[in-house]
């Protein structure tokens, strides 16, 4: 909200706190509905735990999202939240057979491999590395355990019909078989995510670092809506990134703040979370992301918070994107640089619970702490402060990582 604009108070007098908040997912193809019932449930536990109001109900235009309502600190904020929406392509992305995946693992390997950026990668956090090698692992393995059936099966039926006609059906049997093992495994992605994460990665690499056309057109449409937020009424317009939705933020506000801000507008603020930028900057083809860390590095005009936690492995946990990335300018401001610390915001029974649950705590940034600090997602999305003031006296998280590893530093 501008100064003196704002006249609607709540029952304390106090002016009624308003922010629109913009969540680029990562890289899902579950629709967005999912964030709402993730807010309703774990934003009503955060309440709970912390002694505050927080009320979710349905948001109206055509744009997903939903509205907030909260009394946080003796005072009543007003929050639209919405999803920027780009299953679709994640979608699209991932509607490949399964001869067609074990091609996107070999050019996959190659990207990170042939170019040098998995070794460096791996000297930066061993974690998501072994992430991204899970994939390739359990494909490998799986094929393996096709060929054993394959061969099996074909030798069985070859020794029972000893014939040339037998040998045809021994090998077409074979196939059969280990074909069928293969769609097999495919139906039980949704246990093990071999394919789901195979193809996060193949997105990444397909290009060395570019984004796709088709996802440079939707990040286009997700700035204008950021710019008309910024025309709005508002104290706060705040972005969340997670997980390689944060890329897309750091390249999409780049580019707005490239155009031109209006000069009377809200408090603009960038929030990535769980972020996995060095898998997308460590790439040749990546100078555009570089110059965009660069740039946004040095803006005065927002303010950019960087959260991980070492317990989660599949990010990389208190790198600074912009210094690790080779591309720290002078003076670098952003991003501040904290952890989540899940061993410590997270009650030693709960942290049991899902220490070894690694993809559920990639999400927990969006979730309850019951032993909450000074990240507390719901107090930062529906709070009555902006991302600056909160954490305007914070500095960066003691283990913070600004070992420039990059193998490729040249911007675009």
């Amino acid at each position: 909200m501008r100064v003196g604009e704002g006249d609607k108070c709540g029952q304390d007098g106090a002016a009624v706190f308003r922010r629109h908040v913009l969540y680029i997912p990562g890289y899902d193809p579950f629709p967005p509905r999912r964030y709402r019932e993730l807010y309703r449930k774990e934003g009503a536990e955060q309440a709970l735990i912390s002694g505050y109001e927080l009320a979710i109900r349905p948001r109206a235009g055509e744009a997903y999202g939903w509205s907030v309502g909260a009394r946080i600190d003796s005072r009543v904020v007003e929050a639209e939240v919405e999803v920027l929406v780009w299953s679709d392509l994640v979608k699209s992305s991932m509607e490949q057979g399964i001869a067609a995946t074990y091609v996107q693992l070999v050019r996959t390997a190659w990207a990170y491999i042939g170019y040098g950026a998995l070794f460096q990668l791996m000297r930066l956090r061993k974690g998501p590395m072994i992430a991204a090698l899970y994939p390739v692992l359990f494909l490998v393995a799986q094929a393996g355990l096709a060929l054993l059936v394959f061969v099996c099966v074909a030798k069985g039926v070859a020794w029972v019909w000893p014939s040339v006609i037998g040998q045809g059906v021994a090998i077409l049997a074979g196939l059969v078989a280990g074909g069928g093992l293969l769609r097999g495994f495919r139906a039980m992605d949704h246990r093990v995510f071999a394919y789901y994460l195979m193809h996060d990665y193949a997105f990444s690499a397909a290009l060395k670092g570019e984004n796709p056309p088709a996802l440079e057109a939707r990040m286009a449409k997700f700035r204008a809506t950021i710019r008309a937020a910024l025309d709005r009424d508002l104290d706060e317009v705040l972005v969340v990134g997670h997980s390689s939705g944060a890329h897309l933020a750091i390249s999409i506000l780049a580019d707005l703040i490239r155009e031109g801000l209006p000069a009377a507008r809200p408090a603009l603020a960038l929030l990535s979370l769980g972020q996995v930028v060095p898998m997308m900057s460590f790439l040749p083809g990546a100078v555009r992301l570089r110059a965009d860390l660069r740039y946004l590095s040095l803006r005065d005009e927002l303010t950019w918070v960087d959260v991980t936690a070492p317990g989660d492995g599949c990010s990389f946990a208190l790198c600074d994107p912009v210094a690790v990335s080779g591309v720290a300018p002078e003076g670098q401001r952003w991003p501040l640089v904290i952890s989540a610390a899940f061993s410590q915001t997270l009650s030693p029974e709960r942290w049991k619970a899902l220490r070894r649950r690694y993809f559920r705590l990639h999400f927990q940034y969006l979730c309850a702490f019951d032993r909450p600090g000074s990240y507390d997602y719901f107090r930062i999305t529906a709070g009555p402060m902006t991302l600056a003031d909160r954490f305007r006296d914070r500095k960066p998280s003691a283990g913070r990582i600004t070992r420039a590893l990059s193998p490729y530093r040249d911007m675009a």
